[in-house]
């Protein structure tokens, strides 16, 4: 297993069993305590992050990762000079590792921020070609989260799946256009 590099602190995260906690109106947030007792809930509020609504979308992510969509692997990292808690996972147990970054919706982000956060967060790739990536996890306090993949340049298209699309030459003629 790789040491996490200087300036993050990794935690394994044990199995998901809820959530609360909520400040800012976030859903859920009066109903017990189950939440607060949480081993991984109490290892993200032990980071060195100061804004609870953060841990609590980076909570609120790790579950849906971990129980709705069966992810492998989530452990969550403390950015402490970016003041995040950023999550490490697998979407297949033989997969890359992904970096999502949870941010509450009412929370407003720069371009500057977002580049930052792709700088200090991103994970490099064994290929240097490949662009640095990660996954915004937007939540919102009703706990809805929309995941939107970014990365630091331009990624190619993958071919479309019908064969018979493969051979067109148009297909050829646009790929060989955006390489460039």
């Amino acid at each position: 297993m790789e040491e996490p590099a200087a300036g993050r602190a990794e935690e394994p995260c044990g199995p998901a069993e809820g959530g609360s906690g909520a400040e800012r109106g976030w859903a859920g947030g009066g109903g017990g305590d189950w939440m607060a007792t949480h081993p991984t809930f109490t290892a993200m509020m032990s980071l060195d992050i100061s804004d609870s609504s953060q841990i609590y979308a980076a909570f609120l992510v790790y579950l849906d990762l971990l129980e709705g969509r069966s992810w492998h692997e989530v452990k969550h990292v403390g950015l402490a000079e970016l003041q995040l808690v950023c999550l490490h996972a697998r979407e297949r147990e033989q997969g890359d590792l992904q970096v999502m970054v949870p941010i509450p919706a009412d929370v407003l982000v720069s371009h500057e921020r977002l580049r930052e956060i792709m700088k200090k967060a991103a994970l490099p790739h064994e290929d240097p070609d490949t662009p640095l990536s990660i996954t915004l996890a937007i939540v919102e306090t009703d706990s809805t989260i929309v995941y939107y993949k970014m990365t630091d340049g331009f990624v190619l298209p993958e071919p479309p799946d019908g064969t018979e699309d493969v051979d067109n030459k148009q297909w050829k003629r646009k790929r060989r256009k955006l390489s460039k």
